[in-house]
């Protein structure tokens, strides 16, 4: 475990982007069942088990945390990037609902994360752009905390609300699923514009925040999978899969210089993108051509890999103390920002 006397108090909500990682990979390989079999659903049961024991974890530790260090629950809050991160806990319950249903349709612990997971995630989208609204101190704007802000870990909780139609539709609750997801779809581009212009204005974001550039991935992806759900033509979902596979490689060309930095637990910002990518890659397979649905089993194969990497890479960082710690300094200095300027 972390050698720092104090780890709890750095227990951020962005630990649960694990909890993200773990359900989404299991979606995955549920929807791998028409490709390989019960052998796959075998393998979602087993990631759905580990991913709720993380969260039951997770939330016993945080809530721990919140008693005894609630100035660092409030630090976290008032965090230009980690603030984002907080979107991770109901998203968790989400998709912990989602794993439930897809496993053993609908189930009245399936219902009850889902609709507090669902209201939570709501409630996060308005604080979050609600903060938007609260005056700045002075400065120019490409000093301005609002830029600051801006990075890929925003999607969490802005587009976060494309993600309930995935169980709540099988729930019965596909008018308010379709609602949530038409926030996601305003926000969307919303966010996808600003990151443009923060480029722009401040240039990219810092180093050790490279592997959130993934996050990108999910929007497209999960708003695929939405939409099948709510029942739009398949098309669609192949012009979200198109605009996904987008992503996927465009944030594959910062993987190396992602993968450079120290690990922490922001690099599990990858694992759930790519595992909607390959949900959705596999939802589409079944009645196309052998070489897609080898190109669906391969995004599997890819993403239970990086799933796994990061675990080991986790249980290291615990072991050795580099997890659990302040938070490295490095991590406000962006990248080709100007030495002691301390911009994010």
């Amino acid at each position: 475990m972390s050698h720092h006397p104090t780890p709890l108090k750095f227990l951020m909500p962005g630990w649960f982007a694990i909890v993200m990682g773990l359900c989404g990979l299991a979606l995955a390989w549920q929807r791998a069942v028409p490709l390989m079999g019960e052998m796959a659903g075998a393998g979602a049961l087993i990631l759905g088990v580990v991913a709720a024991l993380v969260a039951a974890v997770l939330a016993v530790a945080s809530l721990v945390r919140w008693q005894r260090y609630r100035q660092a629950l409030a630090d976290d809050l008032k965090h230009p990037v980690r603030h984002a991160f907080v979107a991770a806990m109901p998203i968790s319950l989400i998709l912990l609902a989602t794993v439930v249903t897809a496993l053993a349709g609908p189930t009245l612990p399936g219902t009850v994360l889902w609709v507090a997971g669902s209201a939570w995630q709501f409630g996060v989208t308005v604080w979050v752009l609600a903060r938007w609204l609260r005056p700045t101190a002075g400065g120019s704007a490409a000093s301005s905390p609002f830029w600051a802000s801006i990075t890929p870990a925003l999607f969490i909780p802005v587009v976060g609300n494309v993600l309930p139609p995935l169980a709540g539709v099988t729930l019965g609750f596909p008018e308010w699923s379709a609602a949530q997801l038409g926030v996601g779809l305003l926000l969307w581009p919303v966010v996808l514009a600003l990151l443009a212009v923060r480029i722009g204005v401040n240039g990219l974001w810092a180093e050790r925040v490279l592997p959130a550039t993934f996050i990108t991935i999910a929007p497209p992806a999960v708003i695929g999978l939405a939409a099948l759900q709510l029942g739009a033509p398949t098309l669609l979902a192949w012009v979200a899969w198109g605009v996904a596979l987008f992503f996927v490689a465009w944030s594959a060309s910062l993987f190396k210089r992602a993968i450079s930095q120290p690990f922490a637990v922001t690099f599990w910002a990858m694992a759930f993108p790519l595992a909607a990518f390959s949900a959705l890659t596999l939802r589409l397979a079944p009645g196309t051509s052998g070489g897609f649905q080898a190109l669906a089993m391969l995004t599997l194969a890819l993403c239970s890999l990086v799933v796994a990497a990061l675990s080991l890479a986790t249980v290291k960082g615990l072991r050795d103390g580099t997890l659990l710690a302040p938070e490295p300094v490095a991590m406000l200095n962006p990248v080709g920002a100007v030495p002691g300027t301390g911009a994010p």
